[in-house]
């Protein structure tokens, strides 16, 4: 098989009448020139440039090469150049999965808007909060709540400070009174969120002094944490979320965090992936506007005295 370092001495070479000049000009010995010369005249079974010590000229043989050679190189370049471009579009099939409230309320609008910055890209989003099999499921990346339990998966953050609150609706807090300690939890009516046959009853938090933790009851659960969002602010209880699942209901009077002053669960949000080689230039530039529209709804958590008022 011809080699194309070969064609492109070649091809110097018969423009420049000289087999030195052309090595010089690809930065190689006049040996390995030579020897380039050699190798591709054995390969096509012709000669195809006459030398002597003092010139260089194309055979009949070469001259006739010479334009395919020409036509070669010049195909070459051009795919180059066309992939080169397309590796500056945003094109493709991203395929993604995401936690049910967070894809439903935040990512859907999201994506929206990157695909009409990026038309020509096509997305293909699953929905839940099962855990996704990335080895074998149709996705390419996923966005999950916690640290990863596979070690051997990719995981990059993209709101590595997000944490879980305490949060109710006030007509739901008009009616049974605001808890102002957590032993008190026990008497309210707290809403589950199940993940296979889990329930997680187990809610832990640092006063400032300890960490405390405890079980809750409730009389409802679901394994769709955005049904959980939606009971808290339909009045049904108080619920145990990400904030920025529920950011938007606090700031908009929908739900009310209770007991600020307490650092609750962390709930980091990571992109993971099954494999480096997966980061397209899509998935980093999707990576990169949900890591600043987490920030910026991380920046909105409100102080103490925002919410006593």
């Amino acid at each position: 098989m011809l080699r194309f370092d070969d064609l492109q001495l070649f091809v110097r070479a018969a423009d420049l009448g000289s087999l030195s000049a052309a090595a010089r000009g690809m930065d190689m010995s006049a040996a390995v020139a030579s020897a380039a010369l050699k190798r591709i005249e054995q390969q096509l079974g012709a000669r195809l440039l006459a030398r002597s010590t003092r010139s260089l000229r194309l055979t009949a043989e070469g001259e006739g090469f010479l334009e395919y050679a020409r036509a070669a190189l010049s195909n070459l370049d051009e795919g180059r150049r066309l992939l080169a471009s397309g590796q500056d579009q945003v094109s493709g099939i991203l395929q993604l999965s995401a936690p049910s409230d967070f894809g439903r309320n935040l990512l859907l609008p999201w994506l929206d808007e990157f695909q009409r910055e990026h038309p020509k890209l096509t997305v293909r989003l699953l929905l839940g909060d099962r855990i996704a099999d990335l080895f074998r499921q149709p996705v390419d990346i996923a966005l999950r709540y916690g640290e990863p339990e596979d070690s051997s998966l990719v995981a990059l953050p993209i709101a590595p400070q997000n944490r879980r609150v305490l949060c109710a609706a006030p007509s739901y807090l008009a009616r049974h009174g605001e808890p102002r300690h957590l032993e008190q939890l026990a008497q309210h009516n707290c809403l589950l969120f199940m993940l296979g046959s889990r329930v997680h009853d187990h809610w832990s938090f640092h006063d400032g002094k300890r960490e405390v933790s405890l079980t809750v009851s409730g009389d409802r659960f679901s394994d769709d944490a955005d049904v959980v969002r939606l009971w808290a602010i339909a009045g049904a209880g108080i619920a145990y979320k990400s904030w920025l699942d529920v950011a938007a209901d606090v700031l908009a009077g929908r739900l009310k965090v209770l007991m600020p002053e307490l650092l609750c669960e962390r709930a980091p949000l990571n992109l993971l992936c099954a494999h480096r080689a997966q980061l397209s230039k899509p998935v980093n530039l999707l990576r990169e506007m949900l890591a600043s529209r987490c920030a910026h709804i991380s920046s909105q958590f409100p102080a103490k005295s925002d919410v006593d008022h």
